[in-house]
């Protein structure tokens, strides 16, 4: 089903894309009512618009779908805005794709995600660069560092100027020929991602996927006037401005894979950020950042191991080397992986071991296996091939396999240690 649409829409374009995806959310309110009676509400809606709403946390559980908007710009000189066009819609295909429950199994799952495209600006470079200015092939409106000489090179605080509010093109209603200001945009409900194109070269590039998030307590409530860092990676010059915003590269030369690699990169940063404790508590052991605890390794997780290869003599058993020293686990088995490392992955990025481990990643918090337990079976990488097509490059066939077992609105039987269902992983996105 995903295909045929996949390749319908890549035929047709974003503009026709948003035009089905408009029409069908014209005809499904933001509130409808659930198999119990109770409403439940797709979001932003008529009670909630912004990134950190409190009425986000508060009906959590009610939430079937999201539909943020996005603020995509083009800092990419010699980028069409037909391939960049394109690249809009495979990424949002795949996202989409990503948010269905157990969708490799089930043609029937709902999507979480629905993305909208609130805005494309075109930032590239109208007249000719001056040689010196041409660089890593990105416009002189891109916002660089100034004598940069080694690291991240873009100045993500420009974004929120008064210059780039002008670029943006979003009229004031109530002050005629001032535009709104990035921050004023997410405060409004306007937008509630960025996303940038640019090439990465020897002068440079941006971090993956930054956001500076909304911090929170155990009880899922608003610390006032905290947050933390919480992409991959992150600079103090993005101002906190009260609300989460997540601002993602999308390197103009590579597949959509890779801007969802960065995405989950950036999902594993909230995990580890602490910002929701919630998030934090189930995510770690879901991503198998808990080894020490769980299998008594010499590190918490595989990004830790020192780079050696790991190695499977059966499904059930891990060999590695950490410091020089070799050490083996028997009864291993992974839950639900991490970006770099699936379930069978011997090294960093590896999705080609045809070998099987144990993995629950497919019954994670079902407790459908002997005592309760979440069922262990063997995984082997045949479980992504059929997404290589629609995320090709970088980690992007495994990342939407990986989100599609993420805890959502319709895992009924996906439950916390409190025995209640499972809080859906995608809102907290927005908190």
């Amino acid at each position: 089903m995903i295909f045929r649409l996949y390749r319908a829409v890549a035929m047709l374009g974003i503009a026709a894309f948003l035009s089905i995806t408009a029409a069908a959310t014209a005809q499904d309110t933001t509130r409808t009512v659930g198999a119990n009676g109770k409403p439940i509400f797709a979001w932003p809606n008529e009670f909630s618009k912004a990134n950190s709403d409190d009425w986000l946390h508060v009906h959590h559980r009610e939430i079937y779908q999201l539909r943020p908007k996005v603020l995509v710009l083009n800092f990419a000189n010699g980028m069409s805005s037909v391939k960049a066009d394109a690249k809009i819609t495979e990424l949002f295909l795949a996202l989409r794709e990503s948010s269905r429950y157990h969708g490799y199994e089930d043609e029937d799952a709902s999507p979480e995600l629905e993305y909208q495209l609130f805005k494309y600006v075109d930032l590239q470079d109208t007249d000719a660069v001056a040689e010196d200015q041409v660089l890593d092939g990105n416009s002189t409106l891109y916002p660089r560092v100034p004598n940069w000489k080694e690291g991240i090179n873009f100045q993500y605080g420009q974004l929120f100027s008064e210059k780039f509010a002008k670029l943006y093109g979003v009229a004031d209603p109530n002050k005629p020929g001032r535009f709104l200001t990035l921050k004023e945009l997410v405060d409004q409900g306007q937008i509630h991602e960025v996303w940038f194109f640019a090439r990465q070269g020897k002068f440079g590039a941006p971090f993956e996927c930054t956001e500076v998030k909304q911090a929170y307590d155990t009880a899922g409530n608003k610390i006032p006037g905290k947050s933390v860092q919480a992409g991959n990676g992150g600079t103090p010059e993005q101002p906190f401005i009260g609300r989460s915003l997540r601002i993602l590269f999308v390197n103009a030369e590579r597949g959509p894979g890779c801007a969802l690699e960065s995405l989950g990169h950036a999902i594993e940063g909230t995990s580890n950020s602490g910002a929701i404790p919630y998030f934090t508590k189930y995510f770690t052991e879901f991503a198998g950042f808990d080894l020490k605890q769980r299998f008594n390794m010499p590190f918490d997780k595989l990004y830790d191991r020192d780079g050696a290869e790991l190695s499977y003599a059966a499904p059930d058993q891990i060999r590695y080397t950490y410091k020089g020293k070799a050490g083996k686990y028997l009864s291993y088995y992974t839950v639900g992986g991490s970006v770099h490392f699936a379930p069978n992955a011997r090294h960093d990025y590896d999705l080609e071991n045809t070998a099987p481990v144990l993995s629950t990643i497919e019954h994670y918090r079902l407790h459908d296996g002997q005592y309760e337990k979440d069922m262990k079976e063997p995984w082997t990488i045949g479980k992504i091939q059929k997404y290589r097509q629609l995320a090709p490059d970088c980690q992007g066939p495994w990342m939407v396999y990986w989100r599609q077992n993420f805890p959502s609105f319709t895992s009924l039987k996906c439950t916390d240690d409190t025995r209640k269902q499972m809080k859906s992983w995608l809102p907290f996105l927005y908190y």
